[in-house]
């Protein structure tokens, strides 16, 4: 998982408006796609991933079946046709809330976030991103799990407690499973890739950036 982000159920459910218990049931009964276990037992997809299931839901938009949309998905992946292109960003300047416990990363991770066009805060312990939280209602959230010595896990819970904005947690640990416990929409690992970085951002915020009206669930 390495480089790569990994997504929680919840997090695709609310992603592609399509509820975790269908998400669950297309898993068992058309085996595509599977997505990995976490050491927890979580359900975490990858990118790959959720782009299938976006070909499916919008298979299914256009009226075709369930079990022929993931029959036509399955011929597609199996030919290499199936692009997985880059969701557009939303038109609106989204604000992200960075807790970032290296001045350096806050500050590459703000120039390519920027160069995207979202708006971007900056705090460098877990005080100040408690505060800025607060004050600025950021759309969402990136969470160095290390930050003021490792508060980034209860940073988490408190974070989603207080709001449905998504959480992204990276670290330089391969720490998946506990951020997903701790209430995290997806989990990235550090050195971060920007693209991935962008990419990641870009597919929990949405196109419309609706994410906290879809319905969501344990993985």
């Amino acid at each position: 998982m390495s480089g790569r982000p990994v997504y929680s159920i919840g997090a695709v459910a609310q992603m592609l408006g399509i509820p975790p218990a269908t998400l669950r049931t297309w898993e068992e009964r058309y085996g595509l796609p599977v997505p990995e276990r976490s050491p927890g037992g979580h359900r975490v997809y990858s990118r790959d991933q959720v782009e299938q299931l976006r070909f499916v839901k919008a298979q299914l938009d256009q009226g075709i079946s369930p079990a022929d949309a993931h029959r036509l998905l399955a011929e597609r992946l199996a030919v290499g046709s199936l692009s997985f292109g880059e969701p557009e960003a939303g038109k609106t300047r989204l604000l992200i809330l960075l807790a970032e416990r290296d001045p350096y990363a806050a500050d590459l991770a703000e120039y390519f976030l920027r160069t995207e066009g979202y708006e971007v805060a900056a705090a460098l312990d877990a005080a100040d991103a408690t505060r800025r939280s607060e004050e600025l209602t950021p759309s969402m959230t990136v969470i160095d799990l290390l930050i003021s010595g490792g508060s980034g896990l209860e940073l988490c819970r408190q974070l989603k407690q207080r709001s449905d904005a998504p959480l992204l947690a990276v670290s330089t640990l391969d720490s998946s499973d506990a951020a997903l416990e701790a209430g995290a929409d997806a989990f990235l690992q550090k050195p971060l890739d920007p693209l991935q970085l962008v990419s990641a951002v870009k597919d929990l915020l949405g196109a419309s950036a609706f994410l906290r009206r879809s319905p969501g669930g344990p993985g």
